[in-house]
């Protein structure tokens, strides 16, 4: 099993091969009009991210270990509870905690850059069954 890096730039998101033409600025433009996304807001940008995950599907490897080095998905991790280290692992249940938090009052205080890579993030460990990323210093 090879390891895939996952990036998600600012309009759009690698995942070794496979890339989707959305990214976290291109989501928070297009869908998050208020500085705490709305769940409207979200469900729309969900769809979106869903519709990108569906048509680039062919192109991402089914079997994957997966690693990154961002300093945002670092942030998501540091929300959830993981402790800092040279190398930390961020699951899919502590991506769905952090979500939570971020959709219900009073809401985990986030900008747009760290709400949208933790959409594309949730969505992306949902639908491609990754249970889990490495996440890896610089």
């Amino acid at each position: 099993m090879t390891t895939q890096i996952l990036q998600i730039e600012a309009d759009r998101t690698t995942l070794g091969a496979g890339a989707l033409a959305i990214g976290w600025s291109t989501l928070a433009r297009d869908y998050f009009q208020h500085d705490q996304p709305s769940p409207l807001e979200l469900e729309n940008a969900i769809a979106a991210i869903e519709d990108e995950i569906a048509r680039a599907r062919s192109s991402i490897a089914a079997d994957r270990v997966v690693s990154t080095q961002q300093e945002t998905v670092r942030d998501i991790a540091l929300a959830a509870g993981i402790a800092p280290g040279d190398e930390m692992v961020l699951t899919i249940d502590a991506v769905e905690r952090t979500f939570e938090r971020l959709t219900r009052p009073p809401g985990l205080s986030a900008d747009h850059r760290f709400a949208a890579t933790l959409v594309i993030l949730r969505e992306l460990m949902h639908h491609l069954q990754i249970a889990s990323i490495a996440i890896l210093n610089h």
